[in-house]
């Protein structure tokens, strides 16, 4: 084709099964359809400059297929027909013939038509009596499939163009073998353009086919005179990703400056600088398409050899010797071989590049470009306008195309104009800092469309500081003066189809903006300086922080099963806004805006964003006039989310209930209620809320679904209208059915799947790629569409099954390999390292469920901490910018892996958060939580911190619901979050029953007992359940040790070492803070003896006393080591400076009198009261009972307390022997007397 210059050809007996699209090399596209493999199919091939122009593909069958093509305004139509041949029946034969007068009947009369078709029939030498349809140059006699031929021609008023010019019989035979030489391709066109045929013949030396020859015609379609557009030259910005090339810009730019780099301040100079620079060191691409040259394998000898395979055919076909016959087959042999051998080589390089880590981004790429050429229409270049008619010619296009995006950026629905107002917040604003602009320029990301000034980030990413230092600075001028260079109000607006609906219609387009790089730099600055002053909606997941779709997923399929389980009906409406964003009026943006509390320099600085923006339309056939836009967000731009969000969190304010009777993921909104009036007045409700401010419900796309509902009821009306009732509804992308089963979803996944496997079927096909590479391009695109959603989706063993059915198919077909093959699953798993797919729903599930677990008080406190927060709170705690760096160097460009049961994960940065198992984080994110509770905390110990964990303590529910919003406030405001299902509140000593405090309108979860920092505290102070929970963890502490314990062969002082340094540490867990009473110390005791006498083996029928099985273990009494460290806690309390909350704590009074009555009798021993040398506090060790010591041991006790704590301040440690010295000698003789002193007194 590229030799002979045919542009289109027809081709038959393809033998291709499927409908696809290939590039077959040289720029050329094959479109086919077939199937069956062994018989039949019909293609059309397209010049590289043509294929651009499909419109439209008709698939018919595999013996007829059509495509259309807009040519300079001209629509022509090419039909591939293959007839059946002679010996096929004639149901077979009318089926085509009526195929193919389908297919002319649905093209309009105004088109041109060419069907190019091996019709195997004899139209025959002459034209007698069918002049009207023929010529007289034909072959041989007519039969009856060339009658066929010629009736065709005659209904469908067309031309058989093969005979209409005289050629040598040579020139005119299509089919050749053996001794036959006839007559059977023809090429057709409608009568009245037959004039614009100038030749057709038959191409005579070219080994198409064995059998057939090419038939050629030239065809000159008469268009009007088009005048070339100026193609668009780009700066092949892209070069930066290559460090040599990025050192060289800097240092052209430094030449460019003067010898520095320090940008000028003013951007239009900046800009121009930049660019020139670019163009010179980076080069400018010629704006014309890459052409695609299968031949780029060839080399000279390939050349020459096939040069001489076509002499010799030329040669052959002259003269028809055997020995030229010999002659061409030789040649034709070893042009095969040095071909392969050659194609072979370079594909053995190309692939084993991309099966290297560097070659893996070509291969995506490879896989993108095999699936783009894998489709039928490339571009869109007709549209239709407003009435259906189609539009073919370049400035009709440009035309509706701004007609139509023009009308949606500038109008407005109807809404009430605000009577009231609101005030405005005057408030100075900081200057914008250079951490700001460094956090903005990390959230760009690199390889994105230039917007119209041609100033990519990655130039701003190049210059580093230098960037940083120009655009703080020039942020800080547009700050103050409330005015962007006007370059950024221009942008270039690019329809994106929605996959849905017709493609020629502007309606089924969704318009991107691309805009400058600098002002979304500037964007994100805002944006961020935003979030941390507006509060938005817990029932808003979309685009929030720490929020995504499975969110709100997960929260309406829990709804919907506990109402399916408990048999109660739940109503659900899904509202769609039309136009959402492109209908936002803009003065209810700023009132939002002012409303949620933003300052007003920040108002006139979004105000200017929005002020006099411009934009055009780039479309397939060039770019639109410029047009104003004065309503709506920008789309594609970084602010315009928030925005948003802000306005959808005021206009909601008075008609949105709590999650998930209520939820939002921007414009997508869910109200459910129990009942269907309820949910038709909330809908009103919403309706009236949104309408009245601009915003339009669309009544075609909002739907109603009944949960668990009865066959025949009603739906729900929306201002008389009925509202359409559906048995199930695509929310974000997962699909839930009224009848709460996941059947349908299931079979969505497996169809997602199925499409994203041909996207990349290209390269997962490609038997030269090898298994890893197809098994991690699978992992990587084919699998997260099929378990999106799933962790959320209560899946049944069969739909588990059906998944792993279509996952394992998957993998075969790329792996080449089929059931008859009887390899095994594993095998085929393991060839292409791909683990099972149920695994990984559970995986995927374990990990929700650890997310939503681990969402205690602060949720995930460390993980979420934001790193220019932890920079601002360094410095603000006089930490040396000097150290601020080194932090900030330890978290700059950290990447991690996960290492899990099946292996380690592929590596991915860490952005956000301090590292988990650092030795610096607990420190630093003490200084966070001392910054951001600066304002906040009182004195211990009525707020007490540790880590993440918060205690406010208050003697009214009042105050402490106060307290408990204002720590909300500030610390939501600088990023962290605190969890509403964790943060519980406890009224201590309640009288009478009481409510609990309330968090931003949500009450808090009230309980009698709550475990802090691992110690039960209860609100009637008893200490029941702390001592339970001691022996729990201690009985939990000696099965993680039983195998030693219980083994009979391990000594008795071994297992006794083991006990005390495993088991009795967790028992004595913070009991020196607790109030025992004797029975609650029995309980600690007997549980210790159940432990030890299972670990030696010994039952109470041994009838072996207690002190023998201590003895044997060498373990003491529990009660006296809970007093030894009672007495422990009370020395480092005592030691402590009169400031410390502990020494506070224990000569606290309560204001007031004491309650009439009298005291309890109880005796109470507990580190808020307790003085160790009162004698009945004092047990010896070592003695047979309890003894009561005497005045001549307290007075050695305190002798030795009073000389140790004047040993602390000298250092004399010989004065604090001799007292502990004295009191054993005094000890010991009380007790070889082993008397009891009734009255300590005496």
């Amino acid at each position: 084709m590229e030799r002979r210059r045919v542009d289109i050809l027809c081709v038959q007996e393809t033998r291709w099964k499927g409908s696809k699209a290939r590039s077959i090399g040289a720029g050329f596209k094959l479109l086919y359809y077939g199937v069956d493999s062994k018989r039949n199919g019909v293609g059309v091939v397209l010049n590289e400059e043509f294929v651009r122009n499909v419109l439209e593909v008709k698939r018919v069958s595999d013996r007829v297929m059509s495509l259309k093509l807009e040519i300079e305004g001209v629509m022509l139509n090419v039909v591939s027909g293959y007839a059946p041949q002679v010996g096929c029946e004639l149901e077979e034969k009318e089926r085509f013939w009526s195929e193919l007068d389908e297919v002319m009947e649905s093209i309009p009369t105004g088109e041109r038509v060419v069907i190019g078709a091996d019709f195997n029939g004899h139209v025959g030498e002459g034209n007698r009596g069918d002049e009207v349809v023929m010529g007289k140059f034909g072959v041989k006699e007519r039969n009856l499939e060339g009658q066929m031929v010629v009736d065709f021609a005659k209904r469908m008023d067309m031309a058989v163009v093969n005979t209409y010019f005289q050629k040598r019989e040579e020139h005119r035979v299509t089919y050749k073998s053996g001794g036959r030489r006839t007559q059977v391709d023809y090429i057709l066109c409608r009568r009245g353009n037959l004039k614009e045929i100038s030749d057709c013949k038959v191409v005579v030396g070219e080994s198409v086919a064995r059998q057939h020859r090419m038939v050629v015609c030239r065809m000159t379609l008469m268009v009007c005179k088009k005048k070339r557009s100026e193609i668009e030259k780009k700066t092949k910005w892209w070069k930066l990703k290559k460090e040599k090339c990025c050192e060289e810009f800097r240092q052209k730019l430094r030449q460019a400056l003067g010898g520095q780099v320090v940008l000028p301040e003013d951007w239009e100079t900046t800009a121009e600088v930049i660019r020139e620079t670019g163009r010179k060191v980076l080069g400018v691409s010629s704006g014309r398409r890459k052409e695609d040259k299968e031949t780029w394998w060839w080399n000279e000898e390939v050349q020459d050899s096939i040069q001489r395979k076509r002499l010799a055919k030329k040669k052959w076909d002259m003269d028809r010797t055997e020995e030229n016959r010999q002659e061409y087959k030789e040649l034709q042999r070893r042009v095969k071989r040095e071909v392969s051998k050659a194609k072979q080589k370079a594909y053995d390089e190309l692939y084993t590049r991309l099966d290297t880590r560097e070659g893996e981004k070509d291969l995506y790429r490879l896989a993108r470009q095999r699936d783009r050429d894998g489709k039928d229409v490339q571009q869109v270049r007709v549209i239709k306008d407003r009435d259906g008619r189609v539009l073919t010619s370049e400035e009709s296009v440009q035309r509706r195309w701004k007609e139509y995006f023009e009308e949606l950026m500038n109008e407005e629905n109807e809404r009430e104009k605000r009577v009231e107002g609101v005030n405005s917040v005057e408030q100075k604003v900081d200057k914008i800092r250079k951490d700001e602009v460094r956090k903005a320029l990390k959230r760009m990301k690199s390889g994105k469309a230039v917007g119209p000034d041609d100033i990519p980030v990655e130039v701003w990413k190049c210059l580093g500081e230098a960037a940083v230092e120009f655009l703080t600075s020039l942020f800080n001028r547009v700050l103050e003066s409330e005015r962007m260079p006007e370059e950024w109000r221009r942008s270039v607006l690019v329809p994106i189809f929605k996959n849905k609906g017709d493609v020629q219609s502007c309606s089924n387009y969704r318009g991107i903006k691309l805009m400058s790089h600098t002002m979304k730099v500037w964007e994100r600055v805002v944006e961020a300086r935003l979030r941390k002053v507006v509060e938005i909606c817990e029932q808003q997941y979309g685009f929030m922080p720490r929020k995504s779709t499975t969110d709100a997923i997960f929260a309406l399929r829990i709804l919907m099963e506990k109402y399916r389980d408990g048999q109660r009906e739940l109503h659900c409406v899904f509202v769609d806004l039309e136009k959402a964003y492109d209908r936002v009026p803009r003065e209810e943006l700023w009132y939002c805006m002012r409303k949620s509390g933003v300052a007003e320099k920040y108002v006139r600085v979004v105000q200017d964003m929005y002020e006099r923006s411009r934009t055009v339309v780039r479309c397939a056939v060039g770019q639109t006039e410029e047009f104003n836009v004065q309503v709506g967000l920008h789309q594609g731009s970084a602010l315009s989310p928030f925005l948003f969000a802000i306005v959808m969190d005021q206009l909601s304010e008075e008609v949105r209930q709590e999650s998930p009777w209520t939820m939002m993921f921007a414009d997508d909104i869910v109200i459910c209620s129990e009942s269907r009036e309820q949910v038709e007045e909330n809908l009103e409700r919403w309706r009236f809320a949104l309408e009245r401010r601009g915003m339009k419900v669309s009544r075609s796309k909002t739907e109603y679904m009944c949960v668990n509902g009865r066959e025949g009821s009603g739906t729900v009306r929306l201002q008389g209208e009925e509202v359409k009732k559906v048995q199930e509804f695509k929310y974000l992308g997962s699909t839930v059915q009224s009848n709460g089963e996941c059947g349908k979803e299931v079979k969505k996944r497996v169809q997602a799947g199925w499409n994203g496997w041909r996207k990349v079927s290209g390269v997962l096909c490609d038997r030269k790629i090898s298994a890893r590479i197809k098994g991690k391009v699978y992992r990587t695109v084919v699998r997260p569409a099929m378990l999106y959603g799933l962790e959320t989706v209560s899946l049944r063993k069969r739909q588990e099954a059906e998944l792993e059915v279509a996952e394992l198919k998957m993998l075969r077909f790329s792996l080449g390999v089929t059931r008859l093959d009887r390899i095994r699953n594993e095998y085929i798993r393991g060839t292409a390292h791909v683990g099972r797919l149920g695994d990984k729903v559970r995986e995927a599930r374990l990990r929700w469920f650890g997310h939503v677990q681990r969402r205690e008080n602060l949720e995930k406190a460390y993980d979420r901490v934001p790193r220019e927060e932890l920079w601002y709170c360094m410095r603000k705690s006089g930490v040396a910018e000097k150290y601020v760096r080194v932090v900030q160097d330890m978290y700059e460009r950290s990447r991690t892996v996960v290492r899990c049961a099946v292996g380690q994960t592929e590596e991915f940065k860490v952005e956000v958060g301090l590292h988990q198992g650092s030795a610096l984080s607990p420190f630093l994110f003490a200084i966070v939580m001392d910054q951001l509770s600066e304002e906040v905390r009182q004195e211990s110990p009525w707020t007490m911190m540790f880590a993440d964990d918060i205690v406010i303590c208050s003697e009214s529910r009042e105050q402490v619901e106060e307290n408990l919003e204002r720590w909300r406030f500030s610390l939501e405001r600088r990023g962290m979050k605190v969890s509403r299902s964790k943060t519980e509140y406890m009224c201590v000593n309640e009288r009478e029953r009481s409510g609990t405090v309330r968090l931003q309108g949500e009450e808090v979860k009230k309980v009698q007992e709550f475990k802090y920092l691992g110690s039960t505290v209860q609100s009637n102070a008893e200490s029941g359940k702390e001592v339970k929970k001691r022996v729990q963890a201690g009985w939990n502490g000696r099965r993680k040790v039983s195998g030693v314990l219980c083994d009979r062969k391990i000594s008795a002082s071994i297992k006794g070492k083991v006990y005390r340094t495993v088991v009795r540490p967790t028992m004595l867990y913070g009991l020196e803070t607790v109030s025992l009473r004797k029975r609650q110390k029995s309980e600690l005791e007997v549980a210790e003896l159940k432990m030890l006498r299972f670990s030696l083996g010994v039952t109470r029928l041994d009838r072996i006393r207690n002190e023998y099985i201590r003895g044997t273990a060498h373990v003491g009494r529990l009660g006296d080591k809970v007093r030894e460290a009672r007495l422990r806690w009370f020395g480092h309390v005592q030691r402590r400076e009169s400031e410390y909350i502990g020494r506070r704590m224990l000569d606290m009074e309560l204001p007031g009198r004491r309650q009439r009555g009298r005291p309890k009798r109880r005796k109470q021993i507990s580190c808020q009261h307790y003085d160790p040398f009162r004698p009945e506090n004092l047990y010896l060790p070592g003695a047979r009972s309890k003894l009561w010591v005497d005045k001549t041991i307290l007075d050695a006790l305190r002798s030795r307390v009073a000389v140790y704590n004047a040993g602390l301040a000298s250092g004399d440690v010989d004065s604090y022997k001799a007292a502990s010295y004295n009191v054993q000698k005094v000890v010991k003789e009380a007790m070889q007397e082993e008397t009891r002193v009734t009255d300590p007194t005496e």
